[in-house]
């Protein structure tokens, strides 16, 4: 009963770790995500997105109304004026400003719509961009794990071939020690082996080359552990060539390649920033407004004492009668002034009256009309924007005909991928009967080792390139539905 369940907790562990093992391995759909995750330029493109991003929020934000507080405390030294009475003074102050102010364009001609309109053209092309670059890595990546693909079909084929050899050696020894063949041939069929052995270590070292070559277009570390899944080749699906001619896929490829989109999107863009410059030379009407108040004090007390009087004789004194009368003197009152510093309560003395009674608003409107500004600056501006617009449209131009250009090369290369790989069908076939028949005529004697190993290497040879034909043929379809719009997948 122990050893079941340690049989059946073995077996558990065994599936888990195939599972694990199945699960580490890497196919071509998350070679491209780990690529479009990590790699440079399809993070500097999704930089610019989001800069592109912030300049349309930018530009959205410019058509709501603005609003600004400020405030301002200091103290003011010497002749000065005093920014609550608005007089000259020599007193030492302190003093506050408080104010709130902003506004809005009410009419400039559709400038910050147009704007605004622009940037989201901009943002809708660098996300297009975005999409450029992760196709392009991942068209990348298809080739590369094609080529590592090819690679370890190469491997196999040499494998096959050293077990060939081994199975011949044994044979050959069995004959030479029965005395029906030299032992010359058994050299031969050795040194074959020694042969073989070697171009399978070539092999793997190529492997090991694609891989790392792979591994570089992903950005992962050289040291990384890398085994990537093998699907039968034979059962990638293609679609006939049929329905890949030129002229049908390249007015898809006009309508579903980013770059194509880009192009249009700044195009668009463009003409609309146009429109916003144009609108700048134009009058606009904007509406303001404003709210303030002030305190100040000063920073010292002033203290007064009454000193003694003194008496000084009066102008004129006049009796009941109205006569005037002499000698009588008058007291006039004297006073002590000190200045002395003020505690912190006393400084904010009246503050919240001072606010009240100085509080002031003002609303208004601002026509500004564009007259000369260092050269017409908005002309200059507007004339650029239109000769950047001219460059646009030759940049989608060209694009259009290298894609045009790129679309024709692919199908003519994946044509005659096709028809070497049918080519390379029949060549197999037929080293593969001719090795056959030899294999005969040697096992009985009427044909030489040499003959043999000739014929066997010649069937390597095709079999190696046929491979090479197949994963070639493979990617070059590929390459023509990518720009179908199917994108890349095996």
């Amino acid at each position: 009963m122990i050893m079941k369940k340690l049989q059946l907790l073995w077996a558990f562990c065994c599936l888990t770790l195939l599972s694990a093992n199945a699960q580490d391995k890497w196919d071509l759909r998350k070679c491209v995500e780990f690529a479009i995750a990590n790699n440079i330029s399809v993070k500097q493109a999704d930089v610019q997105a989001r800069i592109s991003a912030l300049q349309y929020k930018s530009a959205k934000l410019n058509q709501y109304p603005s609003a600004g507080f400020s405030s301002g405390l200091g103290t003011q030294f010497g002749r000065s004026i005093d920014p609550t009475t608005n007089q000259f003074t020599t007193t030492q102050l302190l003093y506050q400003n408080l104010g709130l102010q902003g506004g809005i364009q009410l009419f400039g001609f559709g400038q910050l719509r147009k704007a605004r309109d622009a940037a989201n053209f901009n943002l809708q092309a660098a996300l297009a961009d975005v999409q450029r670059a992760s196709n392009d890595i991942a068209l990348s990546v298809a080739n590369y794990y094609l080529q590592v693909l090819a690679a370890n079909e190469q491997i196999n084929i040499a494998k096959i071939v050293i077990a060939q050899d081994s199975s011949q050696i044994h044979d050959t020894r069995a004959r030479v020690d029965a005395g029906t063949l030299p032992e010359l041939n058994l050299l031969e069929v050795e040194a074959q082996l020694a042969s073989d052995s070697s171009a399978l270590i070539g092999a793997q070292a190529t492997y090991e080359q694609t891989v790392l070559s792979l591994k570089g277009v992903l950005n992962l570390d050289a040291a990384a552990p890398f085994e990537p899944e093998i699907p039968p080749v034979d059962r990638i699906p293609l679609d006939p060539i049929a329905e890949l001619q030129p002229d049908y896929v390249y007015k898809l490829a006009l309508t579903n390649q980013p770059l194509q989109k880009e192009n249009d999107l700044k195009i668009k863009g463009q003409q609309k920033t146009i429109e916003a410059n144009k609108a700048a030379m134009y009058p606009n009407l904007t509406f303001g407004y404003s709210l303030a108040s002030s305190f100040s004090n000063t920073l010292k007390a002033i203290n007064v004492t009454q000193g003694t009087p003194s008496y000084v004789p009066a102008a004129v004194v006049i009796d009941g009668s109205g006569t005037p009368i002499n000698g009588y003197y008058v007291g006039q009152p004297n006073y002590n002034y000190s200045y002395s510093p003020k505690s912190f309560g006393n400084w904010w003395q009246g503050y919240g009256d001072q606010m009240n009674n100085n509080f002031r608003q003002a609303v208004g409107f601002t026509l500004n009309v564009p007259i000369f500004n260092s050269g017409n600056t908005y002309r200059i501006n507007y004339e650029t924007s239109k000769l950047n617009l001219k460059n646009l449209e030759l940049q989608k131009q060209q694009a259009d005909i290298t894609l045009k250009i790129n679309i024709y090369t692919a199908y003519s290369n994946a044509v005659s991928s096709m028809e070497k790989f049918r080519a390379g069908i029949k060549t197999v076939e037929s080293a593969q009967k001719v090795y056959d028949f030899s294999m005969r005529r040697y096992e009985v004697g009427l044909l030489g080792t040499i003959d043999l190993l000739t014929n066997q290497n010649n069937l390597l040879k095709a079999k190696l390139q046929q491979v090479a034909n197949q994963y070639d043929y493979v990617f070059k379809m590929k390459v023509l539905e990518f720009y179908k719009g199917m994108g890349i997948k095996l």
